[in-house]
């Protein structure tokens, strides 16, 4: 699972990285320690709602925007959940309620210098960060959804909330000795099937993806660091290589 992340770049770094057409000026601080229900930056592409479905050749916008980390489905009736929706298995988020319809239309691409996970031996638990040593950058494979609460009849309708998950696999590579779960990691040049809302995603589309992270995961590396307490540089130092 990924449940605390960092990500240290300004939405202009990652609109230049992934070739964004927009950049939204909502601005987020640079973090070392992103936890769930955060706001976080998510790169999506977007059709116009009156041509959404109408396959191949609608002008699609490749945008850097923020969500709210822990996706809330449409049909929820609160943003909190008593369930934990900042990660999707992708074994089964094609087949979930929570998680189906956007699968099929609403997919993301949540970007990380690199992520924490615990070494659990005994009820000791050691913190280790997780990078790509090749490109600096990590792009999960995540899901976006758009909520806002029910409406009252004669009441002003709130504001949407933009809400985004995680996708996870089994580990594998250098990272499966600390934890049996690892993020989907999209090397560059499967961004642009993941995003395409043209596209209609399904579970073997989910699966696709899965096996084309296993180049980058295969290739990250992990060191060990300190409890994470605060929020800063220091927190990705290393103490004693795996």
């Amino acid at each position: 699972m990924c449940g605390r992340y960092a990500n240290t770049k300004s939405g202009e770094e990652l609109g230049r990285y992934f070739e964004a057409d927009e950049v939204d000026e909502v601005r987020l601080p640079p973090s070392w320690n992103i936890a769930p229900t955060q706001r976080i930056h998510v790169v999506v592409d977007t059709v116009p709602k009156d041509l959404a479905g109408s396959g191949g050749g609608a002008p699609v916008t490749r945008r850097v925007t923020t969500a709210r980390w822990s996706l809330v489905p449409r049909f929820a009736k609160e943003l909190t959940s008593r369930y934990p929706t900042f990660n999707a298995r992708s074994e089964t988020a094609a087949e979930k309620p929570t998680f189906r319809s956007a699968v099929v239309r609403s997919r993301a691409l949540v970007p990380a210098d690199g992520y924490y996970e615990w070494l659990t031996v005994g009820k000791t638990k050691t913190p280790y960060f997780v990078t790509d040593p090749l490109e600096g950058e990590l792009a999960f494979a995540g899901l976006y959804s758009w909520w806002r609460p029910p409406v009252a009849e004669g009441e002003e309708p709130e504001p949407w909330v933009l809400t985004a998950t995680i996708l996870t696999r089994a580990a594998a590579g250098p990272a499966a000795r600390i934890h049996d779960r690892i993020p989907v990691m999209l090397p560059r040049a499967e961004w642009d099937s993941w995003l395409d809302p043209t596209i209609a995603g399904d579970h073997a589309l989910v699966q696709h993806a899965v096996a084309a992270s296993q180049p980058v995961i295969e290739r990250l590396t992990v060191h060990e660091v300190a409890p994470l307490r605060g929020d800063g540089p220091e927190l990705v130092a290393p103490l004693n290589p795996l």
